[in-house]
This record gives C-alpha cells, sequence and structure tokens, in this order.
C-alpha cells in the first residue's frame, strides 16, 4: 500500500516538473497562426486595410489584414506600404482618444 502511494506521488510531482519546465522554454512560445512566404506585388486599396503585422521571419514582409479579413503579405520597403502603414497606425491613434 505504502508503494502504490508513494509511486502516486512520484507521478504527480514528475508532472508538475514537466509542466513547470515546458512553460518556460522557448518551444512552447505561441506560433503564428500565419507566416507570409510569398509576397504580393500587387498595390492595394489602402482604403480596405484595417491592419497589419510585421514579420522579418522567413521573409521580411507586412502582412496587412483587409476589412474582410483577408491576410496579404507584401515587401515593407515599397512607398504605397509606408503610406498605408501610416494611416492604420492614425486611425488606431484617433480611435484611442
Amino acid at each position: 500500500m505504502k508503494l502504490h502511494t508513494a509511486a502516486i506521488l512520484v507521478i504527480f510531482w514528475l508532472g508538475v516538473f514537466t509542466m513547470h519546465t515546458a512553460k518556460g522554454s522557448i518551444g512552447s512560445q505561441p506560433m503564428r497562426k500565419f507566416s507570409c512566404v510569398t509576397l504580393s506585388t500587387q498595390k492595394l486599396d489602402i482604403r480596405q486595410l484595417v491592419n497589419y503585422e510585421k514579420q522579418q521571419v522567413p521573409l521580411n514582409a507586412v502582412m496587412f489584414i483587409t476589412a474582410k479579413g483577408i491576410k496579404i503579405c507584401v515587401h515593407p520597403d515599397q512607398k504605397w506600404v509606408q503610406v498605408a502603414m501610416k494611416r492604420i497606425d492614425q486611425k488606431r491613434t484617433a480611435k484611442k482618444k
């Protein structure tokens, strides 16, 4: 009976130790659900863009999100991309006021 109880306690503590170790590891960090692997060359309608995310891995890119939830990746160095990001940032700050 004592051996059975000791085995259960050992298994419990191993589980606690494993969860604590995994929680702090780099591999347990959340991954992006969507990542840019190709870039669109088409200029988008800035009025339809509601949000963006910058990405550096696997490609240096900006992922725009449209009002319909469509995600489109583009090269961040294009002039219209910089203008679109600035406009989205301005809309965000205006909503906070």
